[in-house]
């Protein structure tokens, strides 16, 4: 005999007499022609057909100790992988709770409150400008005794000016919603 009988596989390689003829049933070990086993090739075969996980618990073992067949790389990757898939599942429950926004719909909105109160400021003078005047023509009136005339064009100009200073600073202004 040139290589091993499933017997001697068995417990070289710490799998059950069933799990060999499974394993040779399935293609996963390398027969000589007299029908022994090839006992390093079938290591290697196996090793390349098995998926680690399965290889671990089917030896009873936690997958921490190293050696032929190291699987923690595989177990990193496998954990990674498993905490990804929790994080995605806990997040599409704070969105479903509202408790999260599109970030692009979040920005959206802001940009349009933005303008609106920008074009609300813009036609603020117009709306006031003639209120303003009487209302400073009335007090200089009071105060001095003499009348006072206020042009209310020139009032508005002076008040277009100084809210379009003030809206310009406000541009400077960036939301950051990282």
């Amino acid at each position: 005999m040139k290589g091993m009988s499933e017997r001697e596989y068995a417990a070289h390689s710490g799998l059950s007499r069933g799990g060999v003829q499974k394993a040779r049933k399935n293609g996963r070990l390398v027969i000589h022609d007299d029908g022994s086993i090839n006992a390093a090739a079938s290591d290697v075969r196996r090793a390349e057909m098995t998926d680690p996980d399965q290889q671990r618990r089917s030896l009873g073992g936690d997958g921490l100790a190293s050696g032929p067949g190291d699987t923690t790389s595989y177990i990193k990757a496998r954990t990674a992988l498993t905490v990804y898939a929790a994080q995605e599942r806990q997040l599409a429950v704070q969105k479903k709770k509202g408790a999260l926004v599109d970030r692009a719909r979040a920005e959206t909105l802001v940009f349009r409150l933005a303008r609106q109160e920008r074009d609300v400021w813009v036609t603020w003078p117009g709306r006031v400008a003639a209120l303003m005047a009487a209302q400073i023509m009335a007090e200089m009136e009071r105060q001095s005794g003499a009348s006072v005339t206020i042009e209310t064009a020139i009032m508005q100009r002076v008040l277009e000016a100084h809210v379009r200073e003030q809206l310009d600073a406000l541009a400077d202004l960036r939301v950051s919603l990282a």
